[in-house]
């Protein structure tokens, strides 16, 4: 079903556009990394100062309050931008392993960050002068590995070690969903 959904995506006029332009593409694959280094960064800030290794003297409380902002901004554009990769080469980007990997630890982290603010971060004024919880660090240290793995899988996208177009094992088929080619 999904596959069938993806064909379609790459027929469309404006993933045929999109794929085939000059500039839009890179532009939008530019604007997405650099937006990702905003993203992770701020991420990788309050981890850091969670796991008390960055930025000691500043109140956790008041950098959420100054961070969070950016990395809810950065957040919705890497959205846009990841769609719009996505939809200029869907059946490609469908059947790679890498992009694969990518979602799954982009819903991970996902799942880690919901955790931290409904569990863990209920009241971080608490631990504005003393010390961490060790969920917290666990959560820190979980989401820094989970963020270094989405940036490296998705830089692994663009090569084609593994596409479906080659000859492949039957475990990287099955992984990656290749169709079946007469």
């Amino acid at each position: 079903m999904l596959d069938t959904f993806v064909t379609w995506l790459a027929g469309t006029p404006g993933s045929i556009a999109l794929h085939e332009s000059l500039y839009a593409y890179s532009v939008i694959e530019t604007l997405h990394v650099m937006t990702l280094a905003l993203f992770v960064g701020t991420i990788a800030l309050v981890d850091l100062r969670v796991l008390g290794v960055a930025l000691r003297q500043v109140p956790l409380s008041k950098m959420l309050s100054k961070i969070l902002p950016w990395t809810v901004a950065g957040f919705l554009i890497l959205v846009v931008t990841g769609l719009a990769l996505f939809y200029a080469i869907p059946e490609r980007t469908f059947h790679s392993i890498w992009f694969r990997s990518k979602v799954l630890l982009l819903i991970l982290a996902g799942v880690n960050v919901l955790m931290f603010h409904n569990q863990v971060m209920r009241e971080p004024e608490l631990w504005d002068s003393g010390p961490t919880p060790s969920k917290a660090r666990r959560s820190a240290i979980f989401s820094l590995c989970l963020w270094a793995g989405v940036i490296i899988f998705g830089r692994f996208i663009a090569y084609n070690w593994f596409d479906c177009d080659k000859p492949q094992p039957p475990f990287v088929q099955f992984v990656a969903a290749c169709p079946v080619r007469p």
